[in-house]
């Protein structure tokens, strides 16, 4: 009798040998996602070829959420969790709270979730992250546009919390990076030039005209680059600090304006 192929430990067989470190957990979301014998089949063949398991099934798991994601959308690193933490943390029941190069709206989508009263807006500058972002943020404004050029007017001088997940690898690395995201993800959610800081710059330069006294912005960047990245918003003017999670590889620069 032959072997079927579609089998949960065939499958699983299939992608280790294909190289996947979680073969097993991959192949049971493999399985759920799929219709049949031959939509699994195709996915099979899509995660060999290298195509992120998260596109393949159309979401990803970020902060205990299911979060839909689609090709050419950048894909919630769980690191960012650590991030999203601090923000809660700072957000009050009814505070005012933008997720800036929001991507799929995944750091919205777990603040509202932790804070469900506050008054959210998002924005990307890709058109697909913004299609996506209104799909998990249907609650919320999702607005397409390079940085604050794409929120209303009226948010100048109100935000409470403005989380920034910019892209902080400098361009000379992303050749380095896994395939998965250099090939697959948008190069705007990565490439953060020549020394990873460029967008933080941009994002300094104008934060406080749109914080409220005593707002919060919070970024990730690289325990190399943090003492960089907050200086960057100190010369703008903002109050900076560096936190480090070494349970979640992660480090972020909280940036607060005076009272």
């Amino acid at each position: 009798m032959t072997a079927d192929p579609h089998a949960p430990r065939a499958v699983t067989a299939r992608l280790r040998a294909g190289g996947s470190v979680f073969a097993e957990d991959e192949a049971a979301l493999l399985i759920e996602s799929s219709t049949g014998n031959d939509d699994l089949e195709r996915r099979i063949r899509q995660r060999l070829a290298g195509e992120p398991l998260e596109y393949i099934v159309g979401f990803t798991e970020f902060c205990g959420l299911r979060v839909a994601v689609t090709p050419g959308v950048f894909v919630p690193r769980q690191r960012t969790a650590f991030l999203v933490g601090e923000a809660v943390a700072l957000a009050s029941e009814n505070a005012v709270v933008v997720d800036l190069c929001c991507g799929s709206g995944a750091l919205g989508m777990a603040i509202l979730d932790r804070r469900p009263r506050i008054r959210l807006a998002a924005a990307d500058i890709e058109p697909a992250a913004v299609a996506i972002a209104r799909i998990n943020l249907p609650t919320a404004t999702v607005t397409e546009g390079d940085l604050f050029e794409a929120l209303s007017p009226e948010l100048r001088g109100t935000i409470d919390v403005l989380v920034a997940n910019t892209p902080y690898v400098p361009t000379g690395a992303i050749a380095l990076m896994p395939p998965e995201a250099r090939l697959h993800e948008p190069l705007s959610a990565l490439d953060g030039g020549a020394d990873g800081l460029d967008i933080q710059r941009r994002v300094a330069a104008e934060a406080t005209a749109w914080l409220a006294p005593g707002g919060h912005l919070l970024v990730e960047t690289s325990d190399r680059q943090a003492e960089v990245s907050a200086a960057i918003f100190v010369a703008a003017g903002l109050e900076a600090r560096v936190m480090v999670s070494p349970e979640n590889d992660a480090t972020i620069v909280i940036a607060t304006r005076s009272s």
